[in-house]
C-alpha cells in the first residue's frame, strides 16, 4: 500500500538528537586512499559512492537490493544536514561523494564539508573566498567532486581546480584553469581518469571559447586542453563561415562527462553558440557546440563528434551527462552512448565510431520543430514556432538533471520538460568579450502545455514505456527544472521534482511507491545510495539541506 510519510519537522529533529545523544552509531573509519582500480570498478562496492556518476559509465545504477518496490514506502529520515548559506533560486545540485563512512559535499560559493556518513555530522569546511568579480551565468552552484588517493578535487566558480586533503579539507594545490573576467567558471564535478583530473569550463552563454582540460592528479599541471571551438584554419573551422573571432564563441562544457576504459575515451557534452538566439551573423553548423565530444582521454585529440542541434538558435545546449551502455538493436550488440537532449529528441549513438543508431522525440512538440534523418542530423521544419505549433522553450526537452540507465530491464529514465514557445531572435547591438549579449529569445505561449515528467524510454526502439506527470504549471510562470534519476537492481527508481518530493517508482510499471516532502525543490540534484553498518542509505539534497534516510532499523 502507498504511503505519504509526512511528519512534523520537530519528529525529524528528535531523531536526529536522540541519534547524537545517545552515541550509539560507529566513527568513521580512518580513511584508506581510493586507488584508480577503485574507480575502474565504480559501485561494486557497495559502501561507496565515488563519482558525480556512479561509475565511469554514468549509469547511476546501484547493485543494492535491500531497498525493494516492497518495501520502499517505509523508508524514513534519519539525519538532515544544512549549509545555513543562502543559494537564491537554486540551492544544492551535488553529488555526494561516499567513501570508507566519510561524505563529502559541495554547496553554495565552492564551500565543501566532510559528514559522517551516519549522522549527517561536520567533520570539517573548506571556504572557497570568492573574488567580486564573477561572471557565472546561472547561480554560484558546484554539481560535487572527485576523488583519488587522499585527494578530493574541485573546479571553483572563479575557474580555478583546487585539491583538498580528504582528511582536513587543507589546500593541497590550486590552480587557475581562466580568468573569471573573461565570462569562465567551473560548475561540474571534475571526473578522474588515469592520472588525470578533466573538467570542463562553463560560460556559453559568454562570448567565450569552450574547453576541456585535463590536469595531472599530483601537482596541478595542465596535461591537455581540448578548444570546443575551432580556431581559423583549424579542422571544422569552415563551419562558422566569415565569423569575426570575437563572434565565435560558446561551446562550453559545464555537465560531467563519462569515459569507456577499453576504448580509453572520454565523452562530453557542449553547450550553445554565442549569441544564443539570433544566428544570422554566425552563418553554418557552429562546430563544435550542441554536440557530444569523443576524446583521447591520454592526449585530448577528438576521435569522433556527433552535433545534435547544428547552428542552434534556442539556447538548446548539449550539455547532457552521455550514459553508456551495451544495447542489443536489431539482434546485435551494441556499444552505445545514450543521451536525452535539450532538443527534445532522445539519442542512441554509437560509442566507437560517433555514427547515429536511432532518435526519437521524447517530449512534446519537438516534432514541430524538426525530423532527423537517417544520418540524425535534424531537417528544421520551423525553427520560430508559432502558438499554434510551438516548440520546447529554451531550457528544452531535459537540461542538466542527470538520467539514470537500468541494464537489466534496459530502460533509460529521464525527467523531461513539456512546454510550448515561440522565439523571436534580435540582432545584438554589440559583442563584448566574457558578456552575455543580448539576442532575443522565447516566449511562452499563453494556455500551453507546461509540465515535467519522468519518463522510462526502451534505448532499443526510443519508445517511452511509461511516464509519470508531475505538476502542471501555469503557462505565464518559468518551469523550473526537477531532480535527476537513480535506479536499484531490486527495480525501484528515485526521482525528485520541484514541488520538493522525493520520489520512488516502479521501475517497470511506473506506479508510484513512496513519496518524501523536503521542504524545498530538488533541482537538478540526483539521490546516491550505499550501504553502511549492514543499511542501505538513500540520500538527496534540496534547497539548502541535504536528507539521508534508510529503512528502519531491525530489532534487536
Amino acid at each position: 500500500m502507498f504511503r505519504d510519510p509526512v511528519r512534523p519537522i520537530a519528529t525529524f529533529i528528535g531523531i536526529i538528537l536522540l541519534a547524537s545523544l545517545t552515541g550509539r552509531a560507529q566513527q568513521p573509519a580512518a580513511p584508506a586512499p581510493v586507488t584508480p582500480q577503485e574507480l575502474h570498478d565504480g559501485l561494486k562496492d557497495p559502501t561507496k559512492w565515488l563519482m558525480f556518476g556512479g561509475n565511469y559509465s554514468a549509469q547511476r545504477h546501484s547493485p543494492l537490493n535491500m531497498i525493494t518496490p516492497k518495501n520502499v514506502n517505509t523508508l524514513t529520515p534519519q539525519w538532515l544536514f544544512q549549509t545555513e548559506l543562502p543559494a537564491p533560486g537554486r540551492g544544492f545540485e551535488t553529488t555526494p561523494i561516499v567513501a570508507d563512512g566519510v561524505m563529502y559535499i559541495t554547496a553554495t560559493a565552492n564551500n565543501v564539508y566532510a559528514l559522517d556518513a551516519r549522522t549527517g555530522r561536520p567533520i570539517w569546511r573548506y571556504r572557497r573566498v570568492l573574488p567580486d568579480l564573477l561572471r557565472a551565468c546561472c547561480g554560484l552552484v558546484n554539481r560535487g567532486l572527485a576523488i583519488l588517493g587522499d585527494r578530493l578535487y574541485l573546479g571553483t566558480l572563479d575557474a580555478h581546480l583546487v585539491a583538498l586533503d580528504r582528511k582536513t579539507g587543507a589546500v593541497i594545490f590550486d590552480v587557475q584553469v581562466e580568468e573569471p573576467k573573461n565570462g569562465y567558471s567551473i560548475t561540474m564535478a571534475p571526473i578522474v581518469v588515469k592520472n588525470a583530473v578533466i573538467l570542463g569550463v562553463a560560460g556559453g552563454d559568454h562570448a567565450t571559447r569552450g574547453f576541456i582540460d585535463a590536469y595531472d592528479v599530483k601537482d596541478g599541471k595542465r596535461l591537455w586542453r581540448f578548444y570546443t571551438i575551432p580556431a581559423e584554419g583549424e579542422p571544422d573551422s569552415d563551419s562558422w563561415p566569415g565569423v569575426e573571432p570575437m563572434m565565435r564563441g560558446g561551446g562550453g562544457a559545464w555537465v560531467t562527462g563519462s569515459y569507456d576504459p577499453s576504448l580509453n575515451l572520454v565523452y562530453f557534452g557542449t553547450a550553445n553558440p554565442n549569441p544564443d538566439y539570433f544566428g544570422d551573423d554566425r552563418k553554418g553548423d557552429n562546430l563544435y557546440t550542441c554536440s557530444l565530444v569523443a576524446l583521447d582521454a591520454d592526449t585530448g585529440k577528438l576521435k569522433w563528434h556527433f552535433q545534435f542541434t547544428p547552428h542552434d538558435v534556442h539556447d538548446w545546449d548539449s550539455a547532457h551527462v552521455p550514459v553508456l551502455g551495451d544495447v542489443e538493436i536489431g539482434g546485435q550488440m551494441r556499444k552505445v552512448v545514450m543521451v536525452a537532449n535539450r532538443n527534445g529528441f532522445f539519442y542512441v549513438i554509437d560509442r566507437v565510431t560517433g555514427k547515429f543508431i536511432l532518435g526519437k522525440p521524447f517530449v512534446a512538440n519537438a516534432a514541430n520543430w524538426a525530423k532527423l534523418s537517417p544520418e540524425g542530423r535534424p531537417i528544421v521544419i520551423d525553427d520560430i514556432g508559432t502558438p499554434e505549433k510551438c516548440l520546447p522553450d529554451n531550457r528544452g526537452g531535459t537540461l542538466f538533471q542527470p538520467p539514470s540507465y537500468d541494464p537489466v530491464r534496459k530502460l533509460f529514465f529521464v525527467t523531461g520538460r513539456d512546454t510550448c514557445a515561440t522565439y523571436a531572435p534580435v540582432k545584438p547591438t554589440t559583442i563584448r568579450l566574457g558578456a552575455q549579449n543580448a539576442s532575443g529569445g522565447p516566449k511562452r505561449v499563453p494556455g500551453g502545455v507546461q509540465y515535467s515528467a519522468l519518463r522510462a524510454i526502451d534505448p532499443r526502439t526510443g519508445d517511452i514505456k511509461w511516464e509519470h506527470r508531475f505538476t502542471n504549471y501555469p503557462s505565464d510562470i518559468a518551469l523550473d527544472d526537477s531532480g535527476g534519476a537513480m535506479t536499484l537492481a531490486t527495480g525501484v527508481v528515485f526521482a525528485g521534482e520541484n514541488e520538493g518530493y522525493l520520489n520512488a517508482f516502479d521501475s517497470n510499471t511506473g506506479k508510484l511507491l513512496w513519496r518524501f516532502q523536503t521542504g524545498a525543490a530538488i533541482w537538478g540534484a540526483p539521490p546516491i545510495t550505499y550501504m553502511l553498518d549492514g543499511r542501505q542509505w538513500v540520500v538527496v539534497p534540496s534547497g539548502v539541506t541535504l536528507t539521508a534516510f534508510a529503512l528502519p532499523a531491525p530489532s534487536k
